[in-house]
């Protein structure tokens, strides 16, 4: 801890482990960066540190221990891989038990966490899963419908530029769409999720889009859509590119012709249909990766207030 911060290190030196390098320097209010974990010496997130005074280890995780101030880095943020961090947690664990991992991967090892949801509930846990980018960004729509109703299900879409998906995203893509949707049961609420990832080739790169059906029980339109504007502008607090693109969309599923969903049955009520799209804030990622920029935006708000917590226990 110095000069009431709290010391952190990230570990991967790729897009997402930069980008959040650079917020955190920039935005840090109870973090001070400490260190910057590769594994390549020359690559660009390592070089960037070096220039911007920040520790760095090109030995892995394995390196960060054996940096002269390890024992007071008290957050880490593993940027890495899923199976990658399942091995760092690991590790890490075993030298420093009380370490906070705060993990951007979709290893899930720890709880889900979607700031503007449930940060509050584990502030406390030793590891906090930052899901996936999709769900960062779909699962606060679905949680404020269940603020109004029951929700029976939830599938969601995101499209994202094949420019912003980098060898990490593309070997965990089977780990997005399952962390995903377990992450809209157990976050957002709905009973059962489904989710779908497409990645879009177009040129120029299209921002982040994100496509969300919610079928609930019968509601009152005019409250759902309060609590989804007042959701997105909860992200908004700390995305300003997080914007509904058009207008909410809203059917009612009678009950002598209702919807069946495949393992499910049959459901009657209210289908809303949310559509967003998501611009990074360009700090070191071009702006049409929102994709990444939810993520890293999302694991500073939650490595902010988990320092907090830190510093005032």
């Amino acid at each position: 801890m110095t000069d009431n911060k709290i010391k952190a290190a990230i570990i991967g030196s790729g897009n997402i482990g930069t980008d959040l390098m650079i917020k955190l320097l920039r935005q840090g209010q109870h973090i001070e960066m400490a260190a910057m974990v590769g594994i390549d010496a020359e690559s660009d997130g390592l070089a960037r540190a070096r220039r911007m005074k920040v520790t760095t280890t090109h030995e892995g995780v394995e390196g960060l221990t054996r940096l002269p101030d390890f024992d007071q880095i008290d957050i880490v943020f593993d940027a890495t891989s899923a199976g990658a961090h399942v091995r760092n947690d690991a590790f890490l664990r075993t030298l420093k038990p009380g370490i906070r991992i705060v993990d951007l991967t979709p290893a899930a090892i720890g709880p889900y966490c979607v700031p503007v949801v449930n940060l509050e509930a584990h502030l406390d846990a030793p590891n906090v899963n930052m899901v996936t980018c999709g769900g960062q960004a779909t699962i606060p729509m679905v949680a404020a419908v269940s603020k109004v109703a029951q929700v029976h299900y939830a599938e969601i879409v995101a499209s994202i530029s094949s420019r912003s998906a980098g060898p990490g995203t593309r070997a965990n893509i089977d780990e997005f769409t399952e962390t995903t949707a377990r992450a809209i049961e157990v976050v957002g609420g709905a009973a059962r999720g489904r989710a779908i990832i497409v990645m879009n080739p177009a040129e120029p790169p299209p921002l982040m889009r994100d496509t969300i059906y919610v079928l609930s029980e019968a509601a009152d339109e005019a409250a759902v859509e309060a609590s989804i504007q007042a959701m997105a502008a909860a992200v908004r607090a700390y995305v300003p590119g997080y914007r509904i693109k058009q207008k909410l969309q809203f059917e009612r599923i009678a009950a002598d012709a209702p919807i069946r969903i495949p393992g499910l049955g049959r459901f009657a009520g209210l289908k809303t249909t949310v559509l967003l799209e998501i611009e990074g804030a360009a700090h070191y990622l071009p702006a049409y990766a929102g994709n990444l920029d939810i993520m890293t935006s999302a694991a500073l708000a939650a490595g902010e207030q988990i320092a907090r917590r830190l510093l005032t226990a």
